[in-house]
């Protein structure tokens, strides 16, 4: 992780645990990821850290919009869930968070897509 954020502010990018990672950080999700995957404003690449590979894969800028805030984590956790499962992890979100943070991801909802933006007014507005 630190070898990461190293990398983040010697390249100038904007680096962030991926959807899964996140998803499982928040409590939406049980599954832990294997293997070592990060989101980047740069390109995609495999990094070797000791023994360790490090996937580094490009992200649209709306899932990096956040970067390492709790509502970023939010996003990225909704978008690996996919439109499918975002209302009903929302309305979990929406109970564990706390009200600056969920209002964080509110006011965030423009930047993202229709689907995402969508849910996240559902839970924000009733």
């Amino acid at each position: 992780e630190q070898a990461v954020e190293a990398l983040a502010s010697q390249k100038g990018e904007i680096i962030v645990s991926n959807g899964a990672a996140a998803a499982n950080a928040l409590g939406l999700t049980t599954q832990v990821p294997v293997r070592s995957v990060y989101l980047t404003s740069g390109r995609s690449r495999k990094m070797h850290l000791g023994k360790q590979v490090v996937e580094l894969r490009h992200a649209p800028r709306w899932q990096l919009a956040l970067a390492n805030r709790p509502a970023g984590e939010a996003v990225r956790a909704l978008a690996w869930l996919g439109p499918e499962k975002a209302d009903a992890a929302l309305r979990t979100l929406k109970r564990k968070m706390p009200p600056g943070v969920f209002g964080e991801l509110v006011a965030a909802a423009p930047q993202l897509p229709t689907w995402l933006a969508q849910s996240v007014g559902k839970a924000a507005h009733g």
